[in-house]
């Protein structure tokens, strides 16, 4: 049964009145919140709730809300959402349905940039005046907006989770006052070629052909790391991309390309030559590798380019030691997000759209899981529609067959006799 207990107070038979109480002080009267508003859960078990002196219509109003969120079905146990932010992140990350990599790069992200100043509040404390000052304090700290829009996509994912699972009433992060960061997305701006050549030709021997694997193929670097020479069909022309190498948890591993998408890949004949040249020059080796997570079932594949020692690449490893380098070299900005190898996949979407390839073709190509991506990425490098416009027009008038005057726009009008 729900009721409000009062516990400064209670009452007692009168001994000269049967039919009356009389009500005494309690031995906490004046000590501590005065009313417990108490009532029984869905589960069977009391849940309950104190309120100061002076706060009996509070409690009261309180306990009715329980009591009507029962009756709707949208009840919310408040002990429920007394679970730390912290334990219920660790739960919640290692249910979720991704890869290691991403399960990783979110670990890392919840342990230095959320977890210090939100993981130890209880989940129904956190508010939306909370995340707000979060948010502040992400700014003080520099956090550039692209960061830190990724970082409110992955605590909100977690609170629509917590009320899901019925451990909060409501989202911090619907609050009206709560603004997602929208970070702007630079344009891509495609390397010339022959920036392309010069940082091709410093880099060491063994590794040139990652940039003809990337500018000419469009691969991605994991991708050129795990390409195998099974994967080339040197008569049809033709890459099947299947597989890359990617680090998780200091361990390389084979994975699925980015979004599990395989694809073929038109092999232009300058890549197949330099292709052909570097397997000349650097026999393949057979690599075995766990597939998709540390102490996976292991799968062998004769990789088209090995490390130095003949083992897989490790990406940070190349990164430093050989591509940043190679950037130095040619006097190219090599900052930690500036002029990576995904450039080279700019530079072959630019040359595609360049000459008037379609962009679903180009999305395909790419692994792009939808040309509307691919549209928005590089939209700015199709020929413009004023340019197609004057060569249309302007194909038309060559095709004319009489002089301009007489067979131009103007005969739409007709003639004196037409009138």
């Amino acid at each position: 049964m729900a009721h409000v207990q009062d516990r400064w107070f209670r009452t007692r038979p009168d001994p000269d009145n049967p039919d009356k109480t009389l009500r005494e002080q309690t031995a906490r009267h004046g000590q501590g919140h005065r009313y417990k508003a108490r009532f029984v859960a869905p589960d069977g078990n009391e849940v309950s709730r104190s309120f100061a002196d002076g706060q009996l219509k509070v409690a009261k109003q309180w306990l009715a809300k329980q009591q009507v969120d029962q009756a709707l079905g949208v009840f919310v146990d408040p002990r429920a959402g007394k679970i730390t932010v912290r334990a219920f992140a660790a739960r919640w990350l290692a249910d979720l349905d991704v890869d290691e990599m991403s399960r990783e790069a979110l670990e890392m992200r919840f342990r230095s940039r959320i977890l210090p100043e939100l993981g130890s509040l209880q989940l129904a404390a956190v508010t939306s005046s909370t995340i707000r000052g979060w948010d502040r304090h992400l700014r003080e700290a520099g956090m550039s907006d692209r960061y830190r829009h990724t970082l409110f996509t992955n605590l909100s994912a977690l609170f629509t989770a917590a009320a899901d699972d019925g451990l909060i009433g409501k989202n911090p992060f619907s609050g009206k006052s709560v603004r997602k960061p929208r970070p702007v997305k630079d344009k891509v701006v495609p390397w010339p070629a022959k920036q392309v050549w010069a940082v091709r030709a410093v880099l060491p021997e063994r590794f040139r052909v990652l940039v003809d694997l990337a500018a000419g193929l469009g691969l991605r670097q994991g991708e050129c790391f795990g390409l195998a020479v099974s994967d080339v069909d040197f008569l049809r022309e033709v890459v099947t991309v299947r597989r890359q190498v990617k680090t998780v948890r200091n361990a390389r591993v084979f994975a699925l390309p980015k979004y599990d998408k395989t694809r073929e890949v038109p092999l232009p004949e300058p890549v197949k030559l330099a292709l052909a040249a570097h397997l000349r020059r650097f026999p393949p080796d057979p690599i075995e590798l766990p597939w998709d997570v540390p102490g996976g079932k292991q799968q062998a594949h004769t990789l088209v380019v090995t490390s130095m020692w003949h083992h897989a690449i490790a990406a940070n490893d190349f990164n430093r030691n050989y591509w940043k380098k190679a950037l130095a070299d040619v006097d190219v900005p090599h900052g930690r997000y500036e002029n990576g190898m995904h450039d080279l996949r700019h530079f072959f979407a630019s040359v595609l759209l360049e000459h008037g390839l379609s962009i679903k073709a180009v999305a395909e190509w790419l692994g792009h899981t939808d040309a509307a991506f691919t549209l928005a990425t590089y939209t700015h490098l199709m020929p413009s529609s004023d340019d197609k416009t004057r060569s249309a027009i302007a194909d038309a008038y060559d095709e004319q067959d009489g002089p301009t005057d007489s067979d131009g726009p103007a005969t739409a009008q007709g003639s004196d006799s037409d009138q």
